[in-house]
């Protein structure tokens, strides 16, 4: 494994992250059992940062992970945790409490499931647009000089309010989808984050599946159907680039998702990729992605395959909230 210290903030984390939100039937032995051997085989592959959230599973996630790190080395693993997204019992997202006086009752509940006496990085999952950002930073860093939060961080934040928290307390990293289907973070989120010397955490590698390498029409589920990529209208279009990109893969002899992410690697040394992933065969596949060197005329290559302007939808929608409720889609 590859490791990037950060000189700003001292932070030294795997290029690589895991991402825990699938892991979420911690009720089924077999199942949580799954989780836990991925969880071991990216620890033991030197893999540091692992990703979750209290909305994962409705804390399922954090009690898998809590599990999986028990009697291990704590130093190894980056728990970064994120907090205030209300679930409603079929899984959808329908508010935002990042109210200051709740957060300290968020994390009470989320060190018990994970059953640490701290987590490494805390964040809300969203901004609500009608509390300040100050005042929620303000609670956190109160968390920090305690001792239960080691960092904080942020996610799908604009520019302007990744300056304000950053402002009040230092944020160590900033989580934001980024891939091939989606770039917006390129205009202003990363040129701020390296200025203010934020690392910046992705999710969304495979574009909700469909650089998977298997992703078929006949596969579309609920989840995406809620996203424009993958609308009748557009679904067509979106697998021809991807045929674009295999074709590269192709060439070069390596997996669709390797490639990837390997391009994610490629655009900045403060760029850590979070692989999502079930099954140790494929985490260990994608961590071979550290393996691939991709020179200019590659990048190039693959952002060509997949220009921006052909690409048709978007990706899944940046929710706005004002008061705790949605009040718009970005």
């Amino acid at each position: 494994m590859e490791y990037r210290k950060n000189n700003k903030n001292g932070l030294e984390l795997s290029k690589l992250g895991l991402g825990c939100g699938s892991m979420t039937n911690a009720m089924d032995i077999t199942e949580k059992n799954k989780s836990i051997e991925v969880i071991h085989s990216a620890m033991d592959s030197g893999i540091t940062l692992f990703n979750t959230a209290d909305f994962y599973g409705s804390g399922q996630s954090e009690m898998i992970l809590g599990e999986a790190i028990k009697g291990r080395n704590r130093d190894k693993a980056f728990v970064s945790l994120k907090f205030g997204s209300l679930m409603s019992p079929d899984g959808r997202m329908y508010g935002l409490d990042v109210n200051p006086l709740n957060i300290k009752n968020y994390l009470t509940y989320s060190l018990k499931r994970l059953n640490l006496d701290y987590v490494d990085l805390y964040q809300p999952s969203r901004i609500d647009l009608g509390i300040p950002v100050e005042e929620v930073i303000g609670v956190m860093s109160e968390l920090v000089k305690e001792g239960y939060v080691k960092h904080i961080g942020l996610t799908q934040v604009d520019a302007e309010t990744l300056r304000k928290a950053n402002d009040v307390h230092k944020i160590s990293l900033v989580e934001y989808e980024y891939s091939l289907f989606n770039r917006s973070i390129e205009k202003e989120i990363l040129p701020t984050a390296r200025e203010l010397g934020i690392d910046v955490v992705t999710f969304g590698a495979l574009t909700h599946g469909m650089l998977s390498g298997n992703w078929t029409k006949d596969k579309k589920s609920g989840y995406n159907s809620m996203i424009s990529l993958f609308a009748e209208e557009n679904i067509d279009k979106n697998l021809s680039l991807v045929n674009n990109l295999n074709k590269i893969a192709m060439e070069k002899n390596i997996t669709l998702p390797q490639l990837s992410i390997a391009w994610l690697l490629a655009k900045g040394e403060d760029i850590i990729p979070l692989i999502g992933s079930r099954k140790v065969k494929n985490l260990q596949n994608s961590i071979k992605s550290l393996d691939i060197v991709l020179s200019e005329n590659d990048v190039k290559r693959i952002e060509e395959a997949i220009p921006q302007n052909e690409i048709a939808g978007t990706s899944f929608p940046n929710m706005k909230f004002k008061n705790g409720k949605v009040v718009g889609l970005k």
